[in-house]
C-alpha cells in the first residue's frame, strides 16, 4: 500500500516537473520586419484604442516625462522593483519585429518573444481571458503608435527572482490560460462587464491582496494595496456610508467623481481617464458586474465623535480652516454650488487605515488632462508630518464621526519617505 502511495505522489510530483520545465523551455518567434501602418485595417485600429484603454495600457507603460507606451515606469513590488518595457513599434527596444502571435503568446501565457517568461507584474493572468479579437484589434493599434527608441532600466529585483525559469512554477499556480465561457444565466451585460473587469481590466491585479510569492489571494477583490495606496474592497461597496448604487459607480469609472462619494485619486485616476476614453456602455457593463459581487449591508455605526487625542483634534481643526476649508468647509463654493460630496462620505476618510488619506494630502489630485473633474494642490512641501497628522485626526473625528487611526504622525513620515524615493 505505501509503495502505490509513494508511486502516485513520484506520479504527481513528475508531471509537475514536466509542466514546469514545458512553461521553462520556450521556443523564441521568429522576428517579422516591421508592418506599415497602412497593413492594419483602420476599423481595427479603432477598436483596438477602446481595447488598450480597457488595460490602462498607456499608463504602466509610459514613465514620467517619457513618450506614451516607451516604458520605463518603475513598478514598486514587495520582490524589488520592475520597470515597464517599450511596446511601440520600433523594432530594436519595442515590439516593431514581432509577429501576431508573439503579441498573442505574451498575453495569453506571459512569453516574450525572444522564449523569456515575463514577470507576472504584466497581468497576463487576466489578458489571457480576453478574446482573440481584441488581441488582434490591441496588436493594430499598438504596431500603429509612433516608434520610440528606449531601453527600459535593468529590474532590481531579490537575487533568486532574477532567474525567470522559476516563473514557472508560478504560472502552474496561478496561470490558466484561454478565455472564460460567459454564464447562460446572466444578462449580456453582466457577462460584457465579467469579462472587461476579469480580462483587460485586470481589477483583481490591484484591489485583491497578494499571496507570499505575489499571487493573487482568494476571494478576489477583497482589497490591496498599490504604490503605496490602498484599493478598496470591491465587494464591500454597500457598506459605504452611503452604498454604492450601479448608476453612482457607472458614473465614478466614466468620470473620475461621484456626487455621493468624492474623486478618484491615485492609481485609480488615470484608469478613471482611460475608461472616459470608451462607449458608456463598458462602464455601464462594470458597474452591473461588480455590484453583483457584493456582500449584504451591514448596520451603520452610530455617528458619534470618536474617542481621540483632543488637543490633535483641536489643533487640526485650526489647520483644516486654514488650509482645507476654503475648498471642503460647508459653505465652501465648490461644496455649496458643485454638489460635492462631503468628507464624511469619502473612502479615504472612513477607511481602516489613513494611508489613502494621506496620501492625498501629500500628493494632491494633479490635473492631468482637461476633461478631468477635481484638482487638489499637494501639500508635502507645506504641512509637516505632524499637522498632516492633526488634519488626519480632526477630519476623521470630528467629520468622519469614526474612531481615531493609531500612530497617523509615523505613517505619515513612512509614507512621505516612500514617495521620495
Amino acid at each position: 500500500m505505501k509503495t502505490k502511495y509513494w508511486i502516485w505522489i513520484g506520479a504527481v510530483l513528475a508531471a509537475g516537473a514536466a509542466a514546469a520545465a514545458a512553461w521553462v523551455i520556450q521556443p523564441a518567434i521568429a522576428p517579422i520586419q516591421p508592418p506599415a501602418a497602412n497593413d492594419f485595417d483602420s476599423a481595427a485600429i479603432a477598436r483596438g484604442a477602446r481595447v488598450v484603454a480597457q488595460g490602462d495600457c498607456m499608463v504602466c507603460h509610459t514613465a514620467a516625462a517619457g513618450a506614451p507606451y516607451a516604458g520605463g515606469l518603475p513598478l514598486r513590488t514587495p520582490f524589488g522593483t520592475i520597470y515597464t518595457t517599450n511596446i511601440t513599434p520600433d523594432p530594436a527596444t519595442g515590439i516593431g519585429n514581432w509577429s501576431l502571435s508573439a503579441f498573442t503568446r505574451a498575453l495569453r501565457h506571459g512569453v516574450s518573444r525572444d522564449g523569456h517568461l515575463l514577470y507576472p507584474a504584466f497581468p497576463y493572468i487576466h489578458y489571457t481571458r480576453m478574446s482573440t479579437v481584441d488581441i488582434e484589434d490591441a496588436y493594430a493599434y499598438l504596431m500603429t503608435r509612433t516608434p520610440v527608441v528606449a531601453t527600459a532600466p535593468d529590474n532590481d529585483l531579490l537575487l533568486p527572482l532574477r532567474f525567470r525559469p522559476m516563473l514557472a512554477g508560478w504560472n502552474l499556480l496561478y496561470l490558466r490560460p484561454g478565455p472564460v465561457a460567459d454564464n447562460p444565466a446572466q444578462t449580456a451585460e453582466w457577462n460584457r462587464g465579467r469579462y472587461l473587469v476579469d480580462g483587460a481590466g485586470h481589477c483583481a491585479s490591484c484591489h485583491s491582496t497578494l499571496g507570499p510569492i505575489g499571487g493573487e489571494r482568494s476571494p478576489a477583490f477583497s482589497g490591496g494595496n498599490i504604490d503605496g495606496w490602498d484599493a478598496p474592497a470591491l465587494t464591500a461597496l454597500l457598506q459605504a456610508p452611503k452604498p454604492w448604487t450601479r448608476e453612482q459607480l457607472a458614473l465614478y469609472l466614466r468620470h473620475g467623481w461621484s456626487p455621493e462619494h468624492g474623486a478618484a485619486a491615485g492609481p485609480m485616476g488615470p484608469v478613471a481617464h482611460s475608461l472616459s476614453l470608451v462607449p458608456e456602455a463598458d462602464s455601464n457593463a462594470i458597474a452591473t458586474y461588480i455590484m453583483s459581487l457584493q456582500t449584504p449591508a451591514r448596520p451603520a455605526p452610530a455617528a458619534t465623535a470618536a474617542a481621540t487625542d483632543k488637543t490633535a483634534v483641536v489643533q487640526g481643526a485650526t489647520l483644516f480652516a486654514g488650509a482645507c476649508a476654503s475648498c471642503h468647509g460647508a459653505a465652501a463654493p465648490m461644496m455649496a454650488n458643485g454638489g460635492r460630496p462631503s468628507l464624511a462620505l469619502s473612502t479615504a476618510v472612513n477607511s481602516e487605515r489613513p494611508d489613502n488619506l494621506i496620501q492625498i494630502v501629500l500628493n494632491g489630485v494633479p490635473w492631468s488632462h482637461p476633461d478631468q473633474h477635481t484638482f487638489m494642490p499637494p501639500f508635502a512641501a507645506s504641512l509637516t508630518d505632524a499637522q498632516i497628522a492633526s488634519i488626519a485626526a480632526y477630519v476623521r473625528a470630528d467629520i468622519g464621526k469614526r474612531a481615531a487611526w493609531n500612530d497617523v504622525e509615523q505613517r505619515t513620515a513612512k509614507i512621505r519617505k516612500e514617495n521620495q524615493q
